[in-house]
């Protein structure tokens, strides 16, 4: 995520948009994880067995067998949405002849662009997803199929792929189907104007295509169409907020797992640097509408109808429209439309959801990230700097928050402000959702986490800081999970051990709803009855013995947080 708002800054602030850029710009990136560059690749194809090839409802797909699983990649969902179809709801893809080769996936979505590279990075023809099962499957007419899980990538809905998530290891160690999607990003993903009336994001809509492929195809690969889980990181775990309370997702997913996101995450004003604005994940249809109005006048078309306008949108170069300035414009998904009615947090505190199980998790030190990033830009080396950016975020708070988190309490200045915004931002909003969910459908089955190994492998590209450790940190749990994710280093045989726990307990959560398994330790439900704060979440760390339910609500001061205003 990137708190950046939707509509373009005013002018005053122009230098500081030009300072903060570059920071965005590696926030968003490396949230999304690039390419893996230093995790191994897909073996080459081998002559592998005949059941490479299956049949779907669009052709005949060849992937590439693996020995102990099968991958089959860049399969369409949906038409390109290019030319005539930019910024219009996905369209069915059309039908092949032949057998459609499926040994490497896609090109990603138009991403924004990194600082000092040039050119377009991706393609607007990207909606396709890539499907890894285990080997061999179950046939057709086998009675027992297998758990389907349905990635949906982080990266600030700015960037990412689900190409970059080999998910070898949830399908061979879990037994179960996994999908990987591409959806569209920044301006091409949640562009609004008024000639597009009340259309919706465009990049929620592509998830929900993708949602109906699995549907439709799942049983082709072993899986079974009527369990679905839906998981995902960062903004995947927001679009899958957002999918919780949309009616038009009704039946797409039957699980639902939330990593690092959730319905009322928000950042207050500052959270990246001096003089960056509060952030909001979603957004009214009238603000995008405005923001779209804006884009068409920087980009010369203002003349005519509604459908001239569009028409010259249309019109646009990819590299025209990818710019830092313009996909950043449109990065939040809007509200007020047939898919998002209302902006999820009220929708799920008036128990406008669906009722599916819920895993709902964060890291025990989500915001030395971005923290991190900024640093360098701006330091925080003493106790001023860290009370000046508390005035800032709290305004007449910041003395009752400088109380509960007292400078002295902490390494470092610096950690102190990250610890601040790990629990205001992600942990107890994390826990007031399940606090909202547990009101309105008090016997679903709702667990909660805490990703807590502070020596976690550092994800490669975040920048070294004497006497910042990153700890448990944004993303630092999905290596455990996707194998192919870049680290600084390798993991020790605790923590690979950690990383099988975890496997076991997605893929038991996908397979039944709990994720306890026998030889696990236990993980409770987060709501128990005694308390009418969500507490118990699993604490997942490598030391023997320590993965078990701790209090969360408590060890974040959210007692603290629920009384202050967002």
């Amino acid at each position: 995520m990137s708190p950046v708002k939707t509509a373009p800054l005013p002018s005053r602030r122009a230098g500081l948009r030009a300072l903060l850029l570059p920071l965005l710009c590696t926030v968003a990136l490396l949230a999304a994880t690039a390419a893996p560059a230093t995790g191994a690749p897909r073996p080459p194809r081998s002559d592998g067995p005949s059941d490479t090839v299956v049949r779907t409802d669009l052709g005949r797909v060849r992937g590439v067998s693996h020995g102990s699983y099968a991958t089959f990649d860049g399969l369409p969902y949906a038409a390109p949405p290019t030319g005539t179809l930019r910024w219009r709801a996905p369209a069915p893809s059309t039908r092949w002849q032949g057998v459609r080769d499926a040994t490497k996936p896609a090109q990603r979505c138009v991403q924004m662009p990194a600082p000092g590279v040039s050119g377009v990075v991706g393609s607007e023809d990207c909606l396709y997803l890539n499907v890894t099962v285990p080997t061999p499957t179950p046939k057709p007419s086998a009675k027992q199929r297998l758990p389907v899980l349905v990635w949906m990538h982080g990266g600030a809905f700015l960037g990412g792929s689900g190409g970059d998530y080999s998910a070898e290891q949830l399908a061979v160690r879990g037994e179960a189907v996994l999908v990987t999607v591409n959806y569209r990003l920044g301006i091409f993903g949640y562009f609004g104007h008024s000639g597009l009336g009340s259309a919706p994001a465009f990049g929620l809509a592509d998830q929900q295509a993708a949602l109906r492929w699995v549907r439709a195809n799942a049983e082709h690969f072993g899986g079974d169409p009527r369990n679905v889980t839906l998981f995902g990181e960062s903004a995947g775990a927001l679009s899958i907020c957002a999918h919780l309370t949309s009616p038009t997702a009704v039946g797409l997913f039957q699980r639902a797992v939330l990593q690092s996101g959730s319905c009322r995450t928000s950042f207050p004003r500052g959270a990246l640097g001096p003089g960056t604005p509060a952030y909001e994940p979603f957004v009214p249809q009238a603000e995008v509408q405005t923001a779209g109005t804006e884009a068409a006048r920087q980009l010369g078309c203002t003349t005519g109808s509604g459908d001239d306008v569009l028409a010259c949108l249309r019109g646009q170069s990819t590299d025209r429209l990818a710019t830092a300035q313009l996909m950043q414009s449109f990065n939040r998904p809007a509200f007020g439309n047939a898919l998002l009615p209302m902006a999820p947090d009220q929708a799920l505190a008036s128990g406008r959801f669906h009722r599916v199980p819920v895993i709902l998790g964060t890291n025990h030190d989500e915001m030395r990230m971005f923290v991190g990033l900024s640093l360098a830009a701006f330091p925080i080396r003493t106790e001023d700097d860290y009370r000046a950016r508390l005035v800032e975020a709290f305004g007449a708070a910041a003395p009752g928050v400088e109380a509960q988190y007292p400078a002295a309490h902490h390494l470092t200045p610096a950690l102190a402000w990250a610890a601040v915004l790990t629990d205001r931002s992600f942990t107890c909003t994390t826990l007031a959702v399940g606090r909202d969910i547990a009101v309105h459908a008090p016997g679903l089955p709702l667990y909660g986490y805490e990703f807590s190994d502070r020596d976690a492998p550092v994800l490669t590209g975040l920048p070294p800081n004497p006497g910042f450790p990153y700890g448990a940190a944004h993303g630092f749990e999905m290596p455990f999970l996707f194998s192919s994710l870049p680290t600084e280093r390798g993991m020790t045989d605790a923590q690979h051990a950690l990383s099988d726990r975890m496997v076991g307990y997605w893929t038991s959560f996908a397979r039944t709803g709990n994720p306890n398994t026998p030889d696990a330790p236990p993980w409770p439900l987060l709501h128990p009855s005694s308390s009418p704060h969500p507490r118990s979440v699993q604490s997942l760390t490598p030391r023997p013995g320590a993965i078990h339910a701790v209090d969360a609500y408590s060890a974040h001061h959210c007692s603290f947080w629920d009384g202050l205003p967002r």
